[in-house]
């Protein structure tokens, strides 16, 4: 059965959920009472007096416990370190891409990701060409592959990179008031599991992980559906 039935009211309540759960969606994802979103206490969702999830998302993430990212179903969610070289091995033997031509931009991306070690979406739009760098445009082979205007979201590219765990948020960047308080909505780095936690080895096949994900999930979520534990597995 779901263990931790304490409403989340600090970043330490939301940090110990994921532990011991080891998988955590930050939103409803249709199996009752497994998010953060529905496990934290109504004062503290988007309340205006008081800091809530949306602020302890940065603090959680550099306590170097839990990885973060668009991780279930191409939504937000926490993995513990437990479980983050299994659910690496079982996402990183599947492919998200569409097409060939999809996952080579991805694999651009990616590359520049790894180049750089942790970028923000507008460090990678420099990189890859996509805005203007000292009055001129970076070159790459991507840029070739779109449109004339060069117009791309990477929004899309980053979440199918985020789903096939090659790539995590590392911390959110807020800008600072001239008292010097953060404000804003955090502006997300990303970088890749292996430089935040270091090379993840399961020990076993792609399928052994998946098996074990399943067992876990499907002990501590009974009542889930099939469809739903698949969607969460991913």
């Amino acid at each position: 059965m779901m263990c931790t039935k304490d409403k989340i009211r600090t970043a330490e309540d939301m940090e110990r959920q994921v532990l011991a759960l080891g998988f955590l969606p930050f939103f409803r994802c249709g199996i009752p009472g497994f998010s953060i979103e529905e496990r934290t206490a109504t004062e503290y969702w988007f309340s205006d007096e008081e800091e809530g999830p949306w602020e302890w998302k940065g603090p959680v993430i550099r306590e170097g416990h839990c990885a973060y990212g668009k991780l279930y179903n191409k939504k937000a969610g926490y993995v513990s370190l437990e479980w983050l070289p299994h659910l690496m091995n079982w996402r990183r033997s599947r492919r998200y891409a569409k097409d060939e031509d999809t996952a080579a931009l991805d694999d651009v991306v990616l590359q520049a990701i790894w180049g750089e070690g942790s970028v923000t979406v507008k460090e990678l739009r420099c990189l890859l060409g996509f805005a203007k760098r000292r009055g001129r445009r970076c070159e790459t082979d991507l840029v070739d592959a779109m449109q004339s205007d060069g117009k791309i979201s990477l929004e899309p590219i980053l979440t199918r990179l985020m789903m096939g765990m090659h790539v995590v948020i590392s911390d959110f960047e807020y800008n600072i008031d001239r008292h010097g308080r953060p404000y804003g909505w955090g502006v997300a780095r990303y970088t890749s599991p292996e430089v935040l936690y270091g090379r993840q080895d399961a020990g076993c096949t792609p399928e052994e992980s998946y098996r074990q994900i399943y067992g876990h999930l499907r002990s501590l979520l009974p009542g889930a559906s099939e469809k739903k534990l698949q969607e969460l597995i991913g």
